[in-house]
């Protein structure tokens, strides 16, 4: 058996056609959608992160801001930024490029976004929504993971699911969304023991764990589907996965690649919830109620 490419660069080019159709029909109602994105300091990673984001952004149509700040840029002086970009209705969508200065608290910075607004979902309200499945904003690369899965034809309902990785940002939220789709989720750590035992038990394996070659082809169960988000770089300069490719697709049905897989699905489903955020501001004021706000629909369109 070889796997069946899971190609996540040609799904997020079919949804940005999408999206400027979208984008026209807003335009139309005198709304153009914008998207803020705050990153202070040099970091060349970040720089490449947000020269993506930007040009994704153009590709769709929708308004980018880039707001540069020095590296000893005060806590406070970000913060009455994003209060600026809060009250602005141009701007639907604000999002910080991580990692920032030590000096700077990350966490009182993602509060501080409006929960309208935080299209990254960050935020501890739409954290928090993940665990009773009604968050406004769901974290863009777990949800594009699920969009992903949606196109192999997979019914998540009762399988099993092991997420090798428990940050903030892909693993504990990928598991939420999971277990709302009623698979049975396990998450590994880097202080799981015999990672292999709970790996080959995976009808779905997701790995994010930022690790190169840590899952080699004994620790997959044969038939499953392979979900690669980590994105590394050797020293020779190649990208590459936490998934020993080459040995893994002989044994799974559905692998994605690295690169052109997870990566191209983050930034586009960025520019989705900056979308919704646009087409929410065409409703009533959602003033403070957030309930009153309608969940996203986890599924390919």
């Amino acid at each position: 058996m070889t796997a069946q490419i899971i190609d996540g660069k040609a799904l997020s080019k079919q949804l940005r056609v999408g999206f400027r159709e979208r984008v026209g029909r807003l335009v139309e109602q005198g709304v153009r959608p914008g998207l803020a994105v705050i990153l202070v300091g040099d970091n060349p990673a970040s720089r490449v992160y947000v020269g993506n984001k930007v040009k994704a952004c153009e590709e769709c149509g929708v308004r980018s801001l880039h707001v540069a700040l020095p590296a000893d840029t005060p806590e406070a002086e970000m913060l009455a930024r994003i209060a600026q970009l809060n009250a602005d209705p141009t701007v639907h969508g604000i999002l910080i490029q991580l990692p920032l200065p030590g000096h700077i608290d990350v966490r009182r910075v993602l509060e501080a976004i409006s929960v309208h607004k935080d299209v990254d979902g960050f935020h501890l309200y739409n954290v928090g929504g993940l665990v009773v499945g009604n968050t406004i904003f769901p974290p863009c690369t777990p949800y594009g993971v699920q969009l992903l899965l949606d196109t192999t034809g997979t019914e998540v309902a009762g399988k099993n699911v092991v997420v090798v990785g428990a940050s903030n940002i892909v693993g504990k939220p990928m598991a939420l969304m999971l277990l709302q789709r009623e698979a049975t989720v396990t998450i590994c750590h880097a202080k799981t023991r015999d990672l292999a035992q709970h790996t080959i038990l995976a009808d779905i394996l997701i790995v994010a764990a930022g690790k190169p070659g840590l899952i080699v082809p004994q620790m997959v169960k044969q038939g499953a589907i392979v979900i690669d988000v980590g994105i590394n770089r050797l020293p020779d300069n190649r990208i590459v996965g936490d998934v020993d490719f080459d040995g893994v697709k002989e044994k799974a049905s559905w692998i994605t690649p690295v690169p052109g897989g997870v990566g191209p699905m983050t930034v586009t489903m960025l520019i989705e919830n900056t979308l919704r955020s646009a087409e929410r501001s065409l409703q009533a004021s959602p003033a403070d109620d957030y309930q009153d706000w309608e969940a996203p629909v986890l599924k390919a369109v």
